[in-house]
């Protein structure tokens, strides 16, 4: 008779993804507690990607009903930095293809920074198209932020390799010339597309900030990257305005008197 694998060795194969459905139905007989718990441990984690793989459907429904309507190439698009008072506004556009599958995915929000930048890659590397555009605190300054995130979103759209034939937006209005065009309030949670652009456009401004960090280490930019919190506010008031703060914000016109 075969001598059963050690526990050792069985957390090594679960860890290594090698546990499926058939494999633990050879397992349940094993009364040890070690394997026991590494079947609790396989159907926890189970249900939860059952549970990634209905969300992922879910965030699918725009894009299927498009390609219903006969639309081949969608692009997702999505602006990251349009509140803070310091920094530009970036904004991403991402054409994904029918067999993009990238569980977890989601409002860049609610990812953590290591995962945000694995997703990153991922996007980048699985996109049919993408581009990503920025808008500087001057020319925000100049046009005002939501003239400046419009800008950016259609210069990241028009720049595509690809031309799109529908684009879904997050809770912004835009109008295109011979495009189809769907503003979703909360897209980033409702659209993998939109998911996407999201992702790229904060992972490239969360980089920009870190960037404008080393040039003016007295704002914290690391920290909060040019959000209105507390320690911010408090390096504003004491430093005065730097170069790239958006001059045109409430807190920011205070601080310069």
């Amino acid at each position: 008779m075969k001598k059963p694998l050690s526990i050792s060795e069985l957390k090594t194969l679960f860890h290594a993804g090698k546990f499926n459905d058939a494999y633990v139905d050879t397992l349940r007989k094993d009364s040890r507690k070690g394997v026991q718990q590494l079947i609790k441990a396989f159907e926890r984690q189970k249900a939860e990607w059952m549970k990634l793989e209905k969300r992922f459907i879910e965030m699918t429904c725009y894009e299927q009903k498009a390609k219903e309507a006969g639309k081949k190439y969608i692009a997702g698009v999505d602006e990251a930095g349009r509140g803070p008072l310091a920094g530009p506004v970036v904004a991403a556009a991402v054409i994904l293809p029918l067999n993009f599958k990238l569980l977890g995915l989601n409002d860049s929000k609610k990812l953590t920074r290591s995962e945000r930048k694995q997703y990153f890659e991922i996007i980048k590397e699985k996109a049919i198209s993408y581009e990503v555009s920025v808008i500087t605190n001057n020319e925000i300054d100049h046009i005002n932020i939501l003239e400046a995130t419009k800008k950016a979103m259609r210069l990241a759209i028009t720049s595509l390799h690809i031309r799109p034939e529908h684009v879904l937006i997050d809770a912004v209005e835009l109008s295109l010339k011979d495009i189809t065009t769907e503003s979703i309030i909360k897209g980033d949670q409702k659209s993998i597309s939109i998911a996407a652009a999201s992702i790229l456009a904060k992972e490239t401004r969360d980089v920009l900030m870190e960037e404008l960090h080393e040039q003016y280490p007295e704002y914290g930019f690391i920290q909060h990257m040019g959000y209105g919190t507390k320690a911010h506010l408090e390096n504003l008031a004491k430093y005065g305005a730097s170069p790239v703060h958006r001059k045109s914000f409430a807190p920011v016109k205070k601080s310069m008197g």
